[in-house]
Parts: C-alpha cells; structure tokens; sequence
C-alpha cells in the first residue's frame, strides 16, 4: 500500500554533514535511509528535518553547538534550494498539502537539543521567523532546561520559561529524549498539544527512551502525537515489521481512535532498523504489513499522514 507519509523526526542534516561535520553529502540521492529520489516515489512525503545540537564532546569533537546548528541549517537550506523542484520548506499544515497536491515534497524544520542557542528562549522568537516550528529542550546529556532520559532530573525555571515562550509562538514541544520527571513536569504546565516526535512503547520494548503507557495517555490528553521510532534498540530483540506493528497496535489498544499515533522514523540518526525496513522506501511494506494484520486503509493513512498534519495545525 503505498500512501502520503509525514515523518516527525530524521537526522538527515547531521548525516549529510560527513564524519568530519564540514561536509555536505547530496539530498537528493544517496546511500543513507532518505532521498528525494526514494521519497519522491510516495504519494506524498513531509519530512520534519532537525537541527540537532549536544555539548556532548563524544559527539561532537571540539565543534562549538553554534557552529554544528548554523552547519546544519545551512544544509538544509542549500540541499531545498539545490532540489526546489521536488522539495521546498512549509510552515503550515495547508502549504504541506498544497505540496501534495502539486507533486512536491516539504521540509519542516525542527530543533533537537537546545546547545545550538546556547539554551535560550529569547532566542525561540528568531527560530520561529525562520521556519522552526518544532522544539526539544534537550537531548541526552543534562543542560540548564532540563535533565534526560540518561541523566534524570526536571525541567528548572529556565526549563518552563523555555516551554511556555515555544507555546507562545506556536512552536511544538517535543518530549522525546527528556527524563520522565522532565515529561511531567511539562504536562504540569502545558497549554497546547505535546508531541514525542519519536518515541516508542516501553510496554512493548523496556528502554527508558520510550513512553509509558501513562506518558502516552497523557499526550493524548493534550491532543497530542507520538511518532513511531525506528531504532532497533527502541523496538525490540530481533525487530521487524511485526514487533514495529507491536508497538503501533498497542498505542492503538490505548488510543482506539488511532489519531495520536504517528511516525517519527529517526531515519539517518539510528544505525540499525528492524529487519524489513531499509529506509524511506520501505514505508509501503510497512503498510502493507500493518493492513495485513487487520488496519483499514483510513487508519495506515491517519497514522501516516492525517495526525501529524493535524497536530502541526494546534501548536
């Protein structure tokens, strides 16, 4: 089955950059898990492209996060330009679909870890002008908002000043990575939809990267998503296309509306996938194995398109 897909999360920015971070491989066509040539086969096809940024020196090298955020914007910016004929940036739910309807893809920019602005909610605002539309407040290691699913810890003031200026602009509030005191914390004081914009089931797979069950119905509370992520290490010992299907039937067991469920690939940030799916041109088999063990065609198409878009409208 092949349908519109709208990814929430990919590193395409960071991979295209080259191990050395300097350099800028082709969008267009290459051997990582997206293209434009592969994703240009769907029916439609919205990716959400991070900007990701960590002090994390294991990561990073002696590169400043400043210096990594401007490298990777400029690399989307150049590689949509570069491909205007197939791609270009959205900044809401309609242009995305008058995307679709004329045969072009689009580019969402999204913010993962806050290093890059050095942490600062002021900064949101020029972020906001630019394009961004989605925000963390962090990533794996603890920073001034926030402590993470590695390191433990709540948001500090700094942290919910951070969440409330995001919501403020209209920008979403992406809790993937953050500690579970961090998540809470933000439900204490959300106004709008929260997205985890890739994060699985830790009933199905037991990795504090994924949501619990009480984390999942609380996003659902706020209108919210959860995008599924494609790590292995967040999907489950020997993982295919049936422990993905796990993990989206089990939101569904907590969500049987189906509308808070949506993808979020991580593709080009994780090393290795369930067996079945090699990147975005896998998305169809994915589908078809999910129609397979019983999904309508109305719900592959929710999940894979209809909430995201949806959500991306009440931030």
């Amino acid at each position: 089955m092949n349908v519109p897909v709208f990814d929430f999360h990919c590193d395409s920015a960071f991979k295209l950059l080259g191990e050395d971070l300097n350099q800028a491989g082709s969008l267009r066509k290459n051997a990582y898990h997206i293209d434009l040539e592969r994703a240009g086969k769907l029916p439609g096809y919205a990716q959400c492209f991070a900007c990701f940024t960590t002090s994390d020196r294991e990561v990073v090298g002696n590169l400043s996060p400043i210096v990594l955020f401007e490298r990777e914007l400029a690399t989307i910016q150049r590689e949509v330009d570069k491909n205007s004929d197939l791609i270009s940036i959205a900044y809401t739910p309609a242009e995305i679909e008058e995307n679709r309807k004329s045969g072009k893809m689009s580019a969402i920019l999204t913010l993962e870890g806050t290093a890059g602005i050095d942490y600062n909610p002021e900064l949101l605002e020029d972020l906001h002008s630019i394009g961004f539309r989605i925000t963390s407040l962090g990533w794996n290691e603890k920073n001034p908002l926030t402590g993470s699913n590695v390191t433990g810890g709540g948001l500090t003031d700094l942290g919910k000043a951070y969440v409330r200026q995001a919501q403020s602009l209209g920008m979403g509030v992406d809790v993937s990575h953050i500690s579970d005191e961090g998540f809470w914390d933000i439900m204490d004081i959300t106004q709008k939809p929260i997205i985890a914009t890739h994060s699985n089931s830790r009933a199905v797979c037991a990795h504090k990267r994924n949501l619990t069950d009480d984390m999942f119905r609380a996003i659902c509370e706020t209108g919210g998503v959860a995008g599924y992520n494609f790590c292995r290490d967040f999907t489950g010992e020997n993982a295919n296309l049936d422990t993905v299907c796990d993990h989206i039937f089990h939101f569904l067991e907590l969500d049987p509306s189906g509308e808070h469920i949506a993808l979020g690939g991580d593709l080009d940030g994780v090393e290795h996938t369930p067996d079945g799916f090699e990147g975005v041109q896998s998305y169809p088999a994915l589908a078809d194995r999910l129609e397979a063990r019983g999904l309508t065609e109305a719900l592959i198409r929710k999940i894979f398109w209809q909430n995201a878009l949806n959500v991306l409208g009440k931030f």
